[in-house]
């Protein structure tokens, strides 16, 4: 491994460490009772996020989910607007009227997350009909899982987008489960991405645990819609290494599954592949940041202002 790609890598590494991190202590914010309502883990899923960002450019948009943590992180870099969005804060980055599932920041390219399963898609196929109609050199990465490739509204986004030829990739992050749905129960197809045969458009089922895959996955498929041909589906196998919402025990998945995929923890093929090219002082040095960054992101949150009334009705619009 040349030094460049280690330096890659470790960045990868410090990413995903980030995105599990801040999980990590959300979790423990809602089990202490100061943080209320409900939050969608992304824990073993940080490849997917990770890798996805890495295949596309600074420029290009992100559209997310109910699930949306991780890819926040991994487009813009940041937790700490995050983090003050979760607390309700004036410095969140919706200004704390998103909390856990609304989510944007149209700066970084990052358009929106949505509580509604697959309510992002219909949103990626218009952004992507926007660039392609001002003629701008962007692609648009859209982000759902297996339940929302069953919506109404994948399959109205997909077939748009083949018409038009919309600069849109399709990322599905199949973890196997929709909320407590397995796969196989809610398919009769045997991959969510030999549905795109009947669109017209190219499919491509990977390993979403590893994020050099999905980096060239997603490469290729930036390659492909920023040239003109159309959408194109990426399907990654992944797993929550948790229940589908914090209140989710997961008693509907088998014991011996869960220790499988366990082996398959993202984070730790990629600490394991990493040792064989740095000091593993340099991995602890890195853990030890992003522990230190997430400290700071917290008492960021903390310190940070309520929103003010005065700007109750902003932001808002009717018809």
């Amino acid at each position: 491994m040349s030094d460049i790609e280690s330096r890659q890598l470790l960045s990868y590494y410090r990413t995903m460490l980030l995105i599990r991190e801040f999980e990590s202590r959300l979790d423990k914010f809602f089990v202490d009772g100061r943080l209320h309502g409900t939050t969608h883990p992304c824990t073993g899923q940080e490849a997917t996020a990770v890798g996805a960002c890495a295949g596309i450019r600074p420029t290009d948009y992100v559209v997310s989910n109910h699930r949306g943590h991780g890819h926040f992180i991994a487009k813009t870099g940041t937790p700490e607007r995050l983090m003050a969005e979760l607390f309700g804060k004036a410095t969140g980055v919706s200004g704390g009227r998103g909390g856990s599932q609304h989510i944007a920041d149209i700066a970084s390219g990052f358009l929106a997350s949505n509580g509604i399963t697959g309510g992002g898609l219909p949103i990626a196929a218009g952004a992507a009909l926007s660039i392609k109609m001002q003629g701008r050199d962007q692609v648009v990465l859209c982000f759902f899982g297996d339940g929302a490739a069953n919506q109404g509204t994948f399959h109205e986004s997909v077939n748009m987008a083949a018409i038009w030829k919309l600069p849109l990739i399709l990322f599905c992050e199949n973890n196997l489960y929709a909320m407590s749905t397995p796969f196989n129960d809610a398919f009769p197809v045997s991959n969510v991405s030999d549905r795109a045969d009947g669109y017209a458009m190219p499919g491509k089922i990977i390993d979403g645990n590893d994020v050099c895959v999905v980096r060239d996955a997603v490469r290729e498929a930036a390659r492909h819609v920023r040239s003109g041909a159309g959408p194109y589906l990426v399907e990654a196998l992944t797993y929550r290494h948790c229940g589908h919402s914090k209140s989710d025990g997961c008693e509907y998945r088998p014991d011996a599954e869960e220790a499988e995929w366990a082996l398959k923890d993202p984070i730790k093929l990629l600490r394991k592949k990493l040792l064989d090219a740095v000091p593993q002082q340099e991995i602890d040095s890195i853990e030890q940041a992003v522990r230190n960054e997430i400290d700071e992101a917290v008492a960021f949150a903390l310190d940070s202002p309520q929103p003010s009334t005065d700007d109750l009705e902003g932001s808002i619009w009717a018809n």
